[in-house]
């Protein structure tokens, strides 16, 4: 029980702070092929914003969404061979994402191809106020980290702008098992 205490204790700095991206995945910049890496604070953001038109509905959309953010970070590591990074990696940052705040969503595993696909939330006060997704494949490693006010229903918005991927959620019948 005394150690549960001190866990407790120890671990609540964590539940206050924003994610830290672990320093363990710099070094693996090195042995990637290709790398992105995006850090744009609430400052960048601001004026990153300034860039997309209120003319356009999809850039203004995510212009307002933006205006609730204090950061969007993403890295994205490409390798030529499986095995060049190892899931210890990324153990550091899924040890923050253990604190009571944030919530596993989304767990999905495929073994036959070592596919793996997490997303976090933050919730505050009954807010989200974060968003993590970790993508790990064979030669493949992408953390996004979103951290401020979301909406759910306006997150998808933010795709193809700040380097988040755009998703496409529509899904055609006939399609299904297309890509597996």
């Amino acid at each position: 029980m005394k150690t549960a205490v001190i866990a407790f204790i120890a671990l609540m700095p964590l539940a206050a702070q924003d994610i830290k991206m672990p320093a363990s995945l710099d070094r693996l910049a090195e042995k990637a092929s290709e790398v992105v890496d995006v850090t744009m604070d609430s400052s960048l953001l601001q004026m990153a914003s300034k860039f997309l038109s209120d003319k356009d509905a999809d850039e203004a959309k995510a212009k307002k969404i933006v205006n609730g953010l204090k950061g969007i970070y993403v890295k994205s590591f490409e390798f030529d061979k499986a095995g060049e990074y190892d899931i210890t990696d990324i153990e550091a940052l899924r040890s923050q994402l253990r604190s009571p705040v944030w919530s596993r969503i989304v767990g999905v595993k495929n073994k036959n191809k070592g596919e793996n696909a997490e997303v976090y939330l933050k919730n505050e006060n009954g807010k989200i106020s974060g968003l993590t997704v970790i993508v790990t494949e064979p030669k493949q490693l992408t953390i996004v980290n979103i951290v401020g006010t979301i909406d759910p229903e306006e997150l998808s918005e933010l795709g193809g702008h700040f380097g988040i991927p755009k998703i496409d959620a529509s899904t055609k019948k006939g399609d299904k098992g297309k890509d597996d």
